[in-house]
């Protein structure tokens, strides 16, 4: 058969893959923007934190927070100006009226290490004064991890 067409060995065929690379690109470009922008939207006062192992909470919504700063002072991310020091029936009255719109909201506590506990104390009282159901306190994880008993490993 000398008029048949042979068809060539050496064609390439059309794949129907999607190619995946430029939207891999882009989603890490956009990691790393989050990444580096995130640290920089935490509104409120400096305060240096406390210590502590505990787990990371998740909410839903976002949580009301009373900064508590080294000289004892009251303020508050939500309700006005959060970089004016608030007195106590203040406190109550702006955390009230935001629990009575949401009384779920959770209520966090981010007080300076060097703080006086008795203003810890009283922040506390307030934002239960002001009928917060749910209260927690903000804390940095330990630089070192805490050393585990060997007692119970040698058993």
């Amino acid at each position: 058969m000398a008029g048949s067409v042979s068809p060539k060995k050496g064609k390439r065929r059309l794949s129907a893959e999607m190619n995946v690379v430029p939207y891999i690109d882009v989603m890490l470009v956009l990691l790393v923007i989050f990444m580096v922008t995130a640290p920089l939207m935490t509104q409120g006062i400096d305060v240096e934190l406390p210590q502590a192992t505990a787990e990371t909470l998740s909410a839903d919504d976002e949580p009301l927070t009373l900064f508590v700063s080294a000289r004892g002072e009251y303020f508050l991310d939500a309700g006005g100006d959060a970089k004016k020091a608030l007195e106590d029936q203040t406190v109550i009255d702006r955390v009230g009226a935001i629990l009575r719109n949401k009384p779920q909201t959770m209520v966090l506590i981010r007080a300076d290490k060097g703080v006086r506990y008795d203003r810890v104390a009283n922040g506390m009282s307030l934002l239960q004064a002001a009928g917060a159901a749910k209260i927690g306190f903000v804390t940095d994880a330990p630089t070192v991890p805490r050393a585990t008993s060997s007692k119970s490993e040698r058993g």
